[in-house]
């Protein structure tokens, strides 16, 4: 334990160890099997490779699962969005696919990742890498001026990434900067407008029927070069994620559809009406707004625009207790002909995972599911066997948080070390019979409130005093700070 004058902590704190430990003791994988050196069976799909697909992540990422393509047609936009093959290379039943399905999702931790597939896969055969033909489940959406999705149509093809890019260049450049070296290509340039174009559309159009746009930034650690943790900052959304979310959102709205139409059972992911809306309606009554007495997106996405716009500084604040009290997103296993709880978060109704298969089961599943209703076949699962998997990944999803979480306060300990006494600004996350928890607003990382938690509630602010850190096991306690 570090005390207030910064006592107890070593030079030296193995993160990549206190992470395999806390996969360990959840029954999490931290190491995979062997990847077969034969290739999959041979893929019928269309030839799309002459195409000009580009795909926007992160500069560092490997495991690239999403490409686009776009064109301008009289009245509406055709875009196709290529998903990387994963199914193939993980056939069900063999070890590659049993350790994908017990992990559920790749891990991301403060102090490395743990991919739900093996790297030579995620970062490897199965990753859109620029300049490689991959095999891929395309989605084709004609999206209309005004963001409604005409028609779809979901096909096996194969890709190539002919410009790779990165968030921050993108936004940058779409902002009015300069052409960044990933974009000096005109072709490039006239995809990410029109892809652009259409991304728009579609988030205008979901934020007519209600969708949230909650702005919690994500935190990050930063590293050296012998991986200490020397700062934690948040990373803002860019512009160019929206256009790569807005996609994806409109794929898993289209494939949930065409799955049900075809009469297949599906695993969806829904988020249900919030249970705790008294509390969201007494935290909106605080800044003046009045939400009605029954859940209601477009009241609730109203309110948390109108006091972004109003108050830009404490948009954060607003948006984390929001999303605090919507609560967290589950898997259901859905028949074709039922109507389930949606989406509340999106004000979508059935939504599935499709789009990123390197990195969460769900969507190997569906992308299973789709190659058999693209060649005719029954469904490969029944309901229940969609249930199961349903109920695994959401256990998994849960310890993989704890994980998360648990590393991820055992990094921020080291940060804070010396900054025991210390005053910070926070927001109140939760309250249960074990206690109040806080995330501080500036570095955005959670810990527990030992002292002067009486009377507080999600998503109220407080002033709190940093007293201790455990390194070991990633606790920060937090005391109230008087006003």
């Amino acid at each position: 334990m570090i005390d207030r004058d910064g006592n107890g902590i070593e030079d030296r704190v193995d993160l990549y160890g206190i992470a395999v430990a806390a996969m360990t003791a959840r029954g999490l994988l931290h190491e995979l099997p062997a990847v077969p050196p034969a290739e999959p069976p041979a893929m019928d799909g269309r030839d799309l490779t002459d195409l000009p697909w580009n795909s926007i992540d992160n500069a560092s990422s490997r495991d690239l699962d999403q490409v686009e393509y776009a064109e301008r047609h009289d009245g509406f936009t055709r875009v196709l969005v290529g998903i990387a093959e994963v199914s193939g290379f993980t056939p069900p039943g063999s070890p590659l696919d049993l350790a994908a399905a017990h992990n559920a999702a790749t891990v991301y931790t403060a102090a490395g990742v743990f991919p739900m597939i093996p790297r030579a896969l995620s970062e490897g055969r199965t990753s859109l890498l620029d300049g490689e033909a991959r095999r891929a489940m395309v989605t084709a959406l004609d999206i209309a001026d005004d963001g409604t999705v005409l028609r779809s149509e979901h096909f096996p093809a194969w890709v190539c990434n002919r410009g790779r890019m990165d968030y921050p260049s993108v936004s940058r450049w779409l902002a009015g900067g300069e052409v960044p070296v990933c974009l000096r290509d005109p072709v490039m340039q006239s995809q990410v407008h029109l892809q652009d174009r259409a991304s728009a559309a579609l988030r205008a159009r979901r934020r007519e029927h209600g969708a949230l746009t909650l702005r919690t930034p994500e935190e990050e650690f930063v590293h050296d070069a012998e991986g200490n943790v020397v700062d934690i900052v948040t990373r803002a959304p860019l512009r160019a994620g929206e256009i790569v979310e807005d996609l994806m959102i409109a794929v898993n709205q289209a494939v949930a559809k065409h799955l049900a139409a075809r009469g297949f059972p599906t695993l969806l992911r829904v988020v249900p009406p919030p249970s705790r809306w008294p509390r969201i309606v007494a935290l909106a009554a605080q800044w003046g707004v009045a939400l009605p007495p029954h859940p209601s997106t477009r009241h609730l996405a109203r309110f948390v625009d109108d006091t972004a716009r109003a108050h830009p500084d404490r948009a954060e604040e607003v948006s984390l207790g929001v999303l605090k009290l919507v609560g967290r997103g589950a898997y259901i296993a859905q028949r074709p002909d039922a109507e389930g709880p949606g989406h509340f978060g999106l004000a979508v109704g059935a939504y599935a995972h499709s789009t990123a298969p390197n990195r969460r089961y769900p969507d190997v599943v569906t992308q299973r599911l789709l190659h058999a209703a693209h060649r005719g076949d029954p469904s490969p699962y029944d309901l229940e066997s969609l249930a199961r998997i349903a109920a695994r990944c959401v256990e998994a999803g849960s310890l993989a948080r704890k994980v998360e979480r648990q590393v991820a306060k055992s990094a921020a300990a080291l940060f804070l070390a010396g900054r025991v006494g210390e005053r910070f600004d926070a927001v109140v996350t939760g309250v249960t019979d074990g206690g109040c928890f806080v995330r501080l607003l500036h570095p955005a990382v959670e810990g527990r409130l030992v002292q002067g938690e009486a009377g507080l509630d999600v998503g109220e602010r407080v002033s709190v005093r940093l007293d201790g850190c455990d390194v070991a096991v990633g606790h920060l306690d937090f005391s109230r700070a008087p006003e």
